[in-house]
C-alpha cells in the first residue's frame, strides 16, 4: 500500500554534531516509516552558514538530493556551484561522486535527500582521511590501510599439528 507523507506537517528533529558549522534537522526516518527495504530517503533542513555531512563519497550506495526550497552551494570534484529549488542533483558511488553542501543563503535549504541501501557502505571522508562503516557508523583513519595478508604470516601456528600434513618450506 502506497505511504503518503504530507511535508507540510513533517516535524524535524534537530542534528548537532560537536562542531557547530555542521548542524542540520532532519524528518523522522521516513524509510522506515513507510517500511522501504532498498532505498533510504529522509527530508533535511540545513539552516543559514550550515554545513550538510563532512565532504564524502560512498563505495556501495548512490544518493539524490531535489531541493524543495531555499538554496546553497554544492561541493563536488568539479568545484562549486550554487543550486536552489527545483535542482535534482545525483551522485554516482565512487570518488566522483563526492559532495557536500553548505547554505550561504538567509533562509532554510529543505531537501529530500534519497539513498540506496544494499547491505554495507563504506563512506569515504576524503577532506579528513577517514573510513565509515556504514549503516554501523565505525570509522576508522584511513592511514592505517595495510596489505591484505599483513599480521597473517603465522597462521599455522594458530592450527593443531594433527591437521597439518607438513611445514611449508620457505
Amino acid at each position: 500500500m502506497p505511504t503518503v507523507f504530507h511535508t507540510r506537517d513533517l516535524k524535524f528533529e534537530a542534528k548537532k554534531s560537536h562542531l557547530p558549522q555542521f548542524a542540520w534537522q532532519t524528518s523522522p526516518r521516513l524509510a522506515k516509516l513507510a517500511g522501504a527495504r532498498q532505498l533510504d530517503f529522509d527530508i533535511r533542513s540545513l539552516d543559514p552558514d550550515r554545513f550538510s555531512f563532512p565532504y564524502h563519497f560512498h563505495r556501495a550506495a548512490e544518493e539524490l538530493f531535489l531541493i524543495l526550497s531555499g538554496e546553497g552551494t554544492l561541493r563536488t570534484p568539479e568545484g562549486f556551484q550554487k543550486i536552489t529549488a527545483g535542482d535534482l542533483i545525483f551522485f554516482e558511488q565512487g570518488d566522483t561522486g563526492a559532495h557536500q553542501l553548505y547554505n550561504h543563503g538567509d533562509a532554510p535549504c529543505v531537501y529530500l535527500d534519497i539513498r540506496t541501501t544494499v547491505g554495507i557502505d563504506v563512506c569515504e571522508y576524503p577532506d579528513s582521511g577517514k573510513i565509515s562503516i556504514l549503516p554501523l557508523l565505525e570509522v576508522f583513519e584511513s592511514s592505517s590501510r595495510v596489505r591484505y595478508f599483513q599480521g597473517e604470516e603465522r597462521v599455522k601456528e594458530k592450527w593443531p599439528g594433527k591437521i597439518l600434513r607438513k611445514p611449508l618450506e620457505k
